[in-house]
C-alpha cells in the first residue's frame, strides 16, 4: 500500500494566497512569478504574485506555495518529460 499512497495528488487553494500540493515529485523550475513543479502524472505550473516556496518535501511529496495565486495548470507532459529534469534532482547530483 506505500506505492499507493505516492500516487495521491491533492491541491488545497485557501484564497488565491495559499497553495498545499500533494503528490509532489521534483520542482524544475522557481521564481516569484512561476513554480514549475512535477507530479507523479503530469507536469504543474502555477503562476502568480511574489510566490515563495514555503515547505518542500520531496520525501513525502508535499508542497506548500504562499503569494498571490493567478493560475494553476496541468500540462499533460507526464512522467516522460520529467525524466531528466528538476532543479533539485540536478543539485543532488
Amino acid at each position: 500500500m506505500a506505492a499507493e499512497q505516492n500516487t495521491i495528488h491533492n491541491l488545497i487553494l485557501e484564497n488565491k494566497e495559499k497553495l498545499s500540493i500533494s503528490g509532489v515529485s521534483d520542482v524544475d523550475t522557481f521564481d516569484e512569478g512561476k513554480i514549475i513543479l512535477f507530479t507523479e502524472d503530469d507536469t504543474l505550473i502555477v503562476e502568480g504574485e511574489e510566490l515563495h516556496i514555503q515547505k518542500l518535501d520531496v520525501a513525502n511529496g508535499e508542497l506548500i506555495i504562499e503569494g498571490t495565486i493567478y493560475a494553476i495548470q496541468y500540462t499533460g507532459d507526464g512522467s516522460t518529460a520529467r525524466a531528466n529534469k528538476g532543479f533539485f534532482k540536478k543539485m543532488l547530483k
